[in-house]
């Protein structure tokens, strides 16, 4: 499912999961230091399946890829990878994928005293504000972020 949002330059990609492969690939028994380097090639004793290790609610999970640049100072950037949970409970300050008004978008959700606000993580963009006007529903939760580190 593709749609667009004309007010947060989102474009949301959903696909469901697929658990009928498993793919365990190895892990260091020990963490990678990011300070002086080591040699983990002796330290390789287990397997992780990343689906195992990601997803906490498999019917509740899908995943979607990024297009748009409203949350950009949050680390998230166009093209990215999304694992959204649905069965997780929304907090103040948690990233969403929200539905309002027939669109889609990603927002960090802020409770202030006047009501609910969908803030965008780029000056470029304005927060939204909830109004009973609107349809709005909080659609699943930011559970991970896949990206490329350049």
């Amino acid at each position: 499912m593709s749609v667009s949002s004309q007010n947060s330059t989102f474009l949301l990609s959903i696909y469901s999961l697929d658990f009928s492969t498993e793919l365990a690939l190895p892990l260091a028994a020990s963490p990678i230091s990011a300070g002086i380097a080591s040699s983990t090639e002796d330290y390789i004793e287990m397997a992780l399946d990343l689906n195992r290790e990601l997803i906490k609610h498999p019917a509740a999970t899908f995943y979607a890829r990024v297009k748009g640049s409203s949350m950009i100072d949050a680390g998230i950037a166009d093209g990215d990878l999304l694992i959204i949970d649905k069965a997780l409970e929304p907090k103040d300050g948690d990233i969403a994928v929200c539905f309002i008004d027939g669109e889609f978008t990603l927002k960090r959700l802020a409770l202030k005293e006047d009501g609910l606000y969908l803030m965008p993580a780029n000056a470029e963009f304005k927060p939204i504000r909830i109004t009973e006007e609107n349809d709005f529903l909080v659609w699943g939760m930011l559970a991970y972020i896949v990206h490329k580190p350049r």
